[in-house]
Order: C-alpha cells, then structure tokens, then sequence
C-alpha cells in the first residue's frame, strides 16, 4: 500500500461552489473526517471545512495509541469503548482497500510494568474480569499477567519487579497515515465536499447558517461542531454557559524516534508514559498533560523528562535519535467524555468533539451517533456523553 503523510484537501478557500448543504461539518480532525466519511456512504449532501488543513491540530500527533478501559466494574462507556475498539479494526481495512494508503493498525497489545507487589494483586483480579467482559462472539482478549518482562531490551525487568500485565485487546494506528486515507476517501466522494482555509466566525442557529471570517456564510439542514478545543465557544455561543472545568485545552508533547525495533512489539504503559512502536523502524513517545503553557505547539524541558523516563524503561531507545518534537491543544470536556449530541435549544447543531485521548479509538462510532442526531434518531451513547449532560453540568 501507499502511505500518504501530508493530506490535502479538494477544495481551496471559499472553495465550496454552493451556497448551502444539508449537513456542515466545522472540522477537519479525526471526528469530522469520521463523520464526512458516514455522511458520505449515507448520501448525505455535506460540506466538511477546516480554518487550516485536514488534521492540522491534535489529529496530526505523534502517538497513535489505542488503549481500553480497565476490564473491572464494568458499564455502559466501557462497553462503548470496548466495541468501538472492536470494530475499528474493519473500519480501518474498509478505508485502506478503498484508497490503498496505509494506515499502520496493529493490534499490538499492551505491557503495563508492576513495579510494587501490591499492583500484582489488583492486575490478577482485572485477569479474571476481562475473561467476563473482553469478548465479542469467538473473539477474546485478555489481561494476562506475567512474572517477567518478555524482552529486557523492550521493558527493562527493573522495572517490573512484580511482573507485567500483558493486555491484549490494545492497538496501535498511525494518526497522520489515518487521517491521510480518510482524506483519500472523501477525495473520491460523491456527496461529500472539502473545503480548506475557512475559518468559522460563529453559527447562527436562528437562521441555520453557518458565518465564516472572511464575511462569507453558508445555509445549512444540520450543522456539526467538530473543531476540537475550538468547538467549545462555538458551541457556549448558542446557549448557556459550559462549566469552567469544560473547554479548557490540554496540551500534549510528544516525540518520534528512530530505532532498531520490531514493529510488531506491543505499546508500553507506565504512567502516562507511552511508548508506541510503529512501522518502518520509528517509536512514539509521549504525552505530557498541560493545563498551563505559554506556546500552544512549541516543545520544552517537558518533552525531554519524557524522553529521560521512556529511555530509562526501554533500553531499546537508549541511543535512538528524535527524528520530530510535535505538540498540540486537545480538546477536553468532563474528563476524557466526549460531548455528541444535539444541543438542546437547537437540535439542528450537534456537537462532536471532546474525547480527550481517546478520540482516534471512538471517532468513528461517535461519528455514527453524531449522523443519527442528524437524522432524529436516538443516538443511543452513553448519558455522560451527551452535549446536555455537558451543558446540565454548568447549573450544579
């Protein structure tokens, strides 16, 4: 397969030709390719625009990793979270036959060191719950505990005194390759238009449409909010005001190693560390989690203690270059909730955003309910996922 790491869109600024569309999608990240991409195979007439660039923000990152739930007291958002990662697996064959670029999925699986006995006994008992919960049909997956590290050179034992979790339902995905063949696909849509350097003033839901800063607008059916940390004022505009705790972006930094790795080896976890293994020989590492910073993409001494502590865990890594310092603004709602759904004053505008590192896993089933929102279905998430539970939060 072709592997394409710099999408383009189809249309330049003011390139959307019509004056109206029956659904606008405001944001060109993970969630609104999703959503261009179900619009696209319901024949829905959409147009997808972006202030910048297809996955210019947060979707461009480094990471790419795709991580569970702990498998315990078991509910209704792991269960969400659980099929999402299930099927994502398909969603992403579908989109790499259709385009033929690569997007670097792997079901990796995950090693978590124990570095104190007293994790050992906790991980034992998550064993005996993904045996109940990680199963769809004939498909298992499992939280295996291990006495030692599979390969020193990968995890170093010292720090896995009392073994490891081996969990085997993780994956992995390359963000930019993903974002890459969902461009692809809506490159060959029939129903679907993109459209690049349109940056959205505000929407007037009074009068469904959509007013853009360079004094164009656009008539829309159904308007999707899918910016990121960008959607939250857009949405806070139409309504009362979200909770303070609610819209704030959270920094992340990464970095992209070079290394002498198999690409099959499985992410590593310890925390907030990741350590994501990729194709042709490059590692991920990241994230740091800033609620203060002073430059939204500039890297720091942040980056480097991440860089200190996963060259520490990994002895692999100890001499790997950095090939890329990367960092971006993640959009965060009420914890790593999403927040889909109409909004309820105005349930022609639906909010997809939120997902705060967990977006790549459940983009494309987020997705799927934003479109029923669309079309006055129930959406059938989560309660703590919706847009009125959000906006419930701001009156306690």
């Amino acid at each position: 397969m072709a592997h394409a790491d710099n999408p383009a869109g189809s249309a330049g600024q003011s390139g959307y030709l019509q004056r109206s569309a029956d659904l606008v999608i405001i944001g060109g990240g993970i969630m609104g390719l999703w959503a261009a991409v179900k619009a696209e195979r319901l024949g829905i007439d959409t147009l997808l625009v972006d202030a910048g660039r297809p996955g210019q923000g947060a979707s461009g990152g480094l990471l790419g990793a795709l991580m569970p739930h702990m498998p315990d007291k078991w509910n209704e958002k792991k269960q969400f979270q659980f099929d999402a990662l299930f099927s994502l697996e398909d969603e992403i064959a579908k989109i790499e036959a259709a385009t033929g670029i690569a997007c670097g999925y792997r079901r990796s699986g995950r090693l978590i060191p124990l570095p104190k006995p007293h994790l050992r006994e906790i991980a034992l008992g998550h064993s005996a719950d993904a045996e109940v919960h990680w199963r769809r049909g004939d498909r298992r997956f499992f939280w295996h505990v291990l006495d030692r590290s599979p390969d020193p050179s990968w995890v170093d034992p010292a720090f896995a005194e009392a073994g490891l979790v081996d969990d085997t339902l993780a994956a992995r995905v390359s963000p930019r390759g993903l974002i890459s063949a969902l461009v692809g696909f809506l490159k060959r849509a029939q129903h679907v238009r993109l459209a690049q350097g349109l940056a959205v003033e505000r929407i007037d839901a009074a009068a469904n449409r959509v007013l853009f800063r360079d004094g164009e607008s656009l008539a829309f059916g159904s308007c999707m909010v899918a910016a990121g940390h960008r959607s939250f004022p857009l949405i806070e505009a139409l309504g009362p005001p979200l909770p303070r705790r609610v819209g704030q972006p959270v920094k992340g930094q990464a970095a992209l190693l070079k290394a002498d790795i198999d690409p099959s080896l499985p992410v590593v976890f310890l925390g907030g560390l990741y350590i994501v293994p990729h194709e042709g020989g490059l590692v991920a590492v990241g994230s740091t989690s800033e609620d203060v910073f002073e430059s939204e993409t500039g890297t720091d001494a942040r980056l480097d203690e991440l860089l200190g502590r996963a060259r520490a865990l990994s002895p692999a890594l100890r001499d790997a270059p950095v090939v890329e310092r990367w960092a971006g603004l993640r959009p965060k709602a009420i914890g790593r909730d999403p927040m889909v759904g109409p909004h309820p004053d105005h349930p022609q505008v639906i909010a997809l955003t939120g997902g705060f590192k967990v977006s790549f896993g459940l983009a494309h089933r987020l997705a799927d309910a934003a479109l029923c929102a669309v079309e006055g279905r129930d959406t059938r998430l989560p309660p703590s996922f919706s847009l009125e539970n959000h906006l419930a939060a701001a009156s306690r």
